[in-house]
């Protein structure tokens, strides 16, 4: 009962700040102007995410408080959220330099490992600690970079936080001797639920850097810490983020072998070419919804809790996905 007040509770605060959020940007003139690389045509007040970052972030230390989640997790959330949003916060009101952006992000994916422990071990992959460390270091860095490139449609980041919440909360809650619940991640829900009421297409306020670069390094947290409870949780959270990882991995790679600025703003990604294809962001974010629940949950439960190889379930999972990448041209230059 008090997980629900809390959820509750959490999602008035999140829609409330927004609000706010939203009044101050539009008295202040803090608005998202189209351009080419645009997936909108009209001016938009920006930085609403910043309400899902103090809602959660307050409410961290609370379950620390009552033992619901481990001071540990507790300080690499904090950390490194805070840190990435202050990155995002200041690039969202002008511009940081993108070798400094990069080297706070790896800071803060650094502090998040360390308190988590490291990454760990995952015995199927066979490769030693060291370099388990590493590349998780690089997958954080990645996945909250990733976030931000496919924060480009009404919704869709959202979305997407929301239904990879929804299937963590039931990979901990089936597991045949649960260690940890899923506070944490409702409580990040919550706050992801209430921004969404303003950010649902068509959207009165977008999240901004600060908030989509915080969603991502919170949920690549949360993937590492539930390798903690058993190794195959993590692949199934790869499963879980299968959309934004096929989409922004396969079109970086392309823009990459067609010898782009793969730094440099673009409207290449898959998501982007449907929403112009079907002239309307509801449609896609729609569609990423109705392929999280129906098709990546399943899966990644299926894997979560043994009953399919995990490099397996993850191919199976991302074949659909790639090629739906190939066929919306995911990395295509754009024709002048």
């Amino acid at each position: 009962m008090n997980n629900i007040l809390i959820f509750f509770l959490a999602s008035g605060a999140s829609w409330l700040l927004t609000g706010w959020f939203r009044r101050y940007a539009l008295a202040r003139q803090l608005l998202d102007i189209p351009n080419a690389r645009s997936s909108h045509s009209l001016p938009t007040p920006r930085g609403g995410g910043l309400a899902i970052v103090i809602v959660f972030l307050l409410g961290l230390p609370m379950l620390g408080l009552t033992a619901t989640l481990a001071w540990n997790v507790v300080w690499a959330m904090l950390g490194a959220g805070v840190g990435i949003a202050i990155v995002g916060f200041f690039d969202d009101r002008g511009h940081i330099a993108a070798r400094w952006r990069l080297l706070a992000h790896f800071c803060a994916a650094a502090w998040g490992l360390y308190c988590l422990g490291g990454m760990p071990s995952l015995a199927t992959l066979g490769i030693p600690l060291w370099i388990g460390h590493l590349l998780a270091l690089l997958y954080l860095v990645w996945l909250l970079n990733l976030y931000n490139f496919m924060d480009g449609i009404d919704g869709l980041a959202s979305i997407e936080a929301l239904s990879v919440c929804l299937g963590g909360v039931l990979l901990l809650m089936l597991q045949p001797n649960p260690i940890a619940d899923g506070s944490a991640l409702s409580l990040l829900a919550a706050a992801v639920l209430g921004f969404l009421v303003w950010n649902f297409p068509p959207a009165k306020i977008f999240m901004g850097d600060a908030g989509s670069g915080f969603l991502g390094i919170v949920l690549g947290l949360f993937s590492i810490q539930a390798a903690s409870v058993a190794p195959q949780l993590f692949w199934a959270w790869l499963i879980l983020l299968g959309v934004f990882i096929v989409d922004a991995t396969w079109t970086l790679l392309h823009r990459l072998v067609q010898g782009e600025k793969v730094y440099e703003a673009h409207r290449s990604h898959a998501y982007q070419y449907a929403s112009r294809r079907y002239g309307s962001h509801k449609t896609v974010t729609l569609a990423v919804t109705t392929i999280n629940l129906c098709w990546l949950i399943p899966w990644a439960l299926w894997v979560g809790l043994g009953g399919l190889n995990a490099g397996l379930g993850l191919l199976l999972a991302y074949l659909p996905l790639i090629a739906l990448a190939i066929y919306f041209k995911a990395g295509k230059r754009e024709l002048a």
